[in-house]
């Protein structure tokens, strides 16, 4: 399956074009660290670390379209750049780790949106709040870490 799509006449293109391979590799890298960035702001406002003026509800309804912007660009475009050698990505045990704390990551982050509103209205930050930030912290963290020692450990990318 994996071998199929690798071959397919629109990868090949893609991994041949190095114009249209280098606009990918920037939106997927840029994509990443607005998405990340945009996240960990919010789990910094949730410990009390950033913008601590501003409800939580508010911060956090200004940050949510581009949190998923940015991670709708980063799901396609990493996908495109997957595609260009996925055989060898599927059978590499640390891009599926990668791709587990990655989905553990977004888990988190949909956690964090579920539970805003109640979180808000608390007197005082839950500390269930702040243990789920903290979470969501160090896997997105985890996730940067795992993905760039894919290429260097195994050769891909």
């Amino acid at each position: 399956m994996f071998e199929g799509l690798q071959h397919a006449g629109w990868v090949r293109t893609l991994a041949t074009s190095r114009p249209l391979f280098g606009f990918v590799s920037v939106v997927h890298y840029s994509a990443v660290f607005f998405c990340v960035g945009t996240i960990v702001l919010l789990d910094l406002r949730i410990l009390g670390v950033a913008d601590r003026h501003r409800a939580l509800s508010a911060f956090a309804r200004e940050l949510r379209p581009w949190i998923w912007i940015g991670f709708g660009l980063v799901v396609v475009s990493g996908f495109l750049l997957f595609a260009i050698e996925a055989g060898d990505y599927a059978a590499a045990t640390l891009f599926r780790a990668k791709v587990l704390v990655i989905v553990l990551a977004v888990v988190s982050a949909l956690v964090v949106q579920w539970s805003l509103p109640s979180w808000d209205r608390a007197p005082v930050m839950p500390v269930a709040a702040r243990l789920v930030a903290v979470i969501s912290l160090v896997l997105w963290l985890g996730a940067l870490l795992v993905s760039v020692e894919v290429p260097a450990l195994t050769g891909l990318g």
